[in-house]
């Protein structure tokens, strides 16, 4: 277990939800993980994020083009619910508007297979890494 706090950036979806770190200053985010949201996904999450000292989680929050709130935000406002209440940290929300087409892009350019770039889960997990990365630089510049 280490002792750095870290910021934990979330892509929302109803069949997957993709997970991201930052390293311990809060200069980088990495993609971490995928998990399918489903009854597991909790004891999943849990598991995943037991040896990381988490400060904040950072979620996605899903925004139309022009500003509106989306179909599926009623579904993101219960998960932040259920994961405010079980981990009882900040949630921070991000607006996500562009995260999953930049990751799509991003995965294009620099994945050669095929075959790895039409996995949803790698678009889901570098999506995470986006918002995060975009909370972290926000930070950054209001410091």
């Amino acid at each position: 277990m280490t002792d750095e706090k870290r910021f934990v950036g979330i892509d929302f979806g109803t069949k997957r939800i993709g997970v991201a770190v930052s390293d311990p200053l809060g200069w980088f985010a990495t993609p971490l993980a995928t998990i399918p949201n489903n009854p597991d996904f909790w004891k999943k999450f849990f598991n995943l994020l037991r040896d990381y000292k988490i400060e904040a989680f950072v979620v996605g929050y899903p925004l139309k083009e022009s500003g509106e709130v989306s179909a599926i935000i009623e579904e993101v406002d219960k998960f932040i619910e259920r994961l405010e209440k079980k981990f009882r940290l900040p949630v921070i929300k991000v607006d996500e508007r562009y995260s999953s087409s930049i990751a799509e892009r991003q995965i294009l350019e620099s994945v050669k297979s095929k075959k790895k770039r039409r996995d949803k889960g790698l678009i889901d997990r570098s999506a995470a890494a986006i918002i995060l990365k975009d909370f972290l630089e926000e930070r950054e510049h209001s410091k």
